[in-house]
């Protein structure tokens, strides 16, 4: 695919304007602060105050590029070079397809959209456009990730055969996301395997390299329920004569020194985040109430079979009952196996039952952008490469590979709510 370059930016910092502010647009703008020769952000399109009145200062952005609304961004004109769109799930495909006509090159939040057809309908105007487009799958960018994929080239399992593959959610994780947070129904937002998912599900067909045939789906939602509210509970943790013995409990995951949330998942509940303003958000928001009192529908747990051409076959389980951490993968060869953990890779030959092992830790210093990995920071060092050599190909998740994973994630979803196996010309 050819692109458009805008003009000398192989000489110059890539201009950015960042749809919201929020968590996902406030990390990937951490690569302008870290590399202000390669990129700098120039406007942002933020609704709320506390979001992007900070974002503002951080990047110095100047006053006639502020944004209350994407709309008003679209209607001042090409103000930049590439956009980020970082927005909610369901608010894609408008300023993707705005941004796209005036012909920015795009980094696009994953998902593409909670829907099917916006998602093609996405992916056709910017391949319309022959734009620099990226996804945020993150995962395919990760030094582990990269050095999973050369070990396989080399030939150090053989061919492979099938894959598991494990995403461990994690209790306090679900509760956090899919249970209080924006991620919680799918009147709302995506559904479950969509919004947390398609990553693993596109990593899957990345590391497997053959176009998916058939899947099936099983999962539901079966403990974050109002039946399972303990007796004595409280619809506000704050309140709760019985939050000590409850691994959900919200005073567990943010508040004290021994809270489990992380600064970045803090930062959700209000942007400076101390005992007083967390204490407000649990009482004033939806991340105090007691997890079987909320309003949320999308599953807990759910299993994906997978059968791709030549024979592969994989297997994917998320579930919320683990402990926050990186993904497991096991995959079998016709010589040996591979079996990972985000970081490790150890390889085991069936020549001689030898173990070769990998720590792909070792690396660049990422700073404030080791998330996923490292998949954040070499996400937008590969998006913005390839905007200033004007090659598409440095984009590890471009708009064919995006679209043809996120149809399998829908083929799945079918699959589930169907209890059929589906084929993915019928997607």
């Amino acid at each position: 695919m050819s692109s458009t370059q805008p003009n000398n930016v192989a000489q110059r910092p890539v201009r950015v304007l960042v749809v919201g502010a929020g968590a996902r647009g406030e990390i990937y703008s951490r690569y302008a602060l870290a590399h202000p020769d390669l990129m700098q952000v120039v406007a942002v399109a933020e609704p709320r105050d506390a979001y992007r009145e900070p974002f503002v200062a951080q990047h110095a952005i100047a006053p006639g590029n502020v944004f209350t609304d994407w709309r008003q961004a679209a209607d001042a004109g090409k103000l930049a070079d590439a956009v980020l769109i970082c927005t909610q799930d369901q608010m894609h495909l408008e300023p993707a397809l705005a941004f796209a006509r005036q012909g920015y090159a795009m980094l696009l939040e994953k998902p593409l959209s909670p829907d099917a057809d916006e998602c093609r309908a996405i992916v056709a105007e910017v391949v319309r456009q022959k734009l620099i487009f990226s996804v945020g799958h993150v995962l395919r960018y990760t030094r582990y990730t990269q050095k999973l994929k050369q070990l396989l080239r080399d030939g150090a399992i053989g061919d492979i055969v099938s894959l598991q593959h494990l995403e461990p959610v994690g209790y306090w994780h679900q509760a956090h996301s899919f249970v209080r947070g924006n991620w919680r129904n799918d009147r709302q937002a995506a559904f479950m395997l969509l919004q947390k998912s398609c990553h693993d599900i596109d990593w899957i067909r990345y590391v497997m390299e053959q176009p998916c045939e058939q899947v099936s789906s099983f999962g539901n939602l079966r403990h974050f329920r109002r039946e399972n509210q303990p007796a004595g509970a409280a619809d506000n943790c704050l309140d709760c004569a019985v939050e000590a013995s409850c691994p959900y409990s919200a005073k567990r995951i943010y508040l004290g020194d021994d809270h489990k949330a992380t600064p970045g998942f803090l930062r959700v509940l209000t942007p400076e985040p101390d005992q007083t303003t967390l204490r407000a958000a649990l009482r004033d928001g939806p991340y105090g109430r007691c997890v079987y009192r909320c309003d949320n529908n999308v599953v807990d747990h759910q299993v994906v079979n997978m059968q791709f051409a030549g024979g592969r076959t994989a297997s994917f389980t998320m579930t919320a009952f683990t402990r926050h951490e990186d993904r497991h993968t096991r995959i079998f060869g016709s010589r040996g196996c591979l079996e990972g953990d985000g970081r490790h890779i150890r390889i085991t030959s069936f020549l001689d039952d030898g173990e070769t092992h990998y720590d792909t830790d070792a690396g660049q210093d990422l700073h404030a952008m080791a998330g996923h990995g490292g998949g954040d920071y070499y996400l937008m060092q590969h998006f913005i490469a390839a905007i200033r050599a004007n090659d598409p190909s440095q984009v590890l998740a471009g708009p064919a590979e995006a679209l043809e994973s996120h149809l399998m994630v829908f083929a799945a979803e079918r699959a589930r709510r169907e209890a059929a196996v589906i084929a993915l010309n019928g997607a």
